[in-house]
């Protein structure tokens, strides 16, 4: 275990590193799947393991793909609020770190006046890599 993840449980540093380790997005059943040599044995572990890497900021969840993505944004303060670009063809998505964006939409308020905590914004195109093939 690194020591900026020494908040993390074993189950939530060995979930951690699965997800790290994939270029693409991550469903519970295949984290399962994976560490079950390592002790997890059961959909609970996974899941709460989960409910805490993101409550840490450590990893999103792809809301379309109902997979999740670890964070590359250092000290990442927008647990409530990401913003992806997902690859129509691969699947791949990958997290939008966009300063002016934030700003724009952390005062954004709806048509009633109703202002938001949070939010999980995906973007569907085609990735620089599918373009080339």
């Amino acid at each position: 275990m690194d020591s900026k993840n020494k908040s993390l449980s074993k189950n939530q540093q060995i979930v951690l590193d699965f997800i790290q380790r994939n270029k693409k997005p991550v469903k519970a059943y295949s984290i399962l799947s994976s560490v079950q040599k390592k002790g997890i044995n059961a959909p609970p572990q996974v899941y709460r393991a989960l409910d805490k890497l993101i409550e840490k900021g450590k990893v999103h969840k792809v809301e379309s793909q109902n997979s999740f993505v670890a964070c590359k944004i250092l000290n990442c303060e927008t647990r409530h609020a990401t913003i992806f670009s997902i690859c129509y063809k691969c699947d791949s998505a990958s997290e939008i770190n966009d300063t002016k964006l934030f700003n724009y939409l952390s005062e954004f308020k709806d048509s009633g006046g109703a202002k938001f905590d949070g939010y999980n914004l995906e973007f569907f195109g085609t990735c620089n890599s599918c373009k080339k093939n």
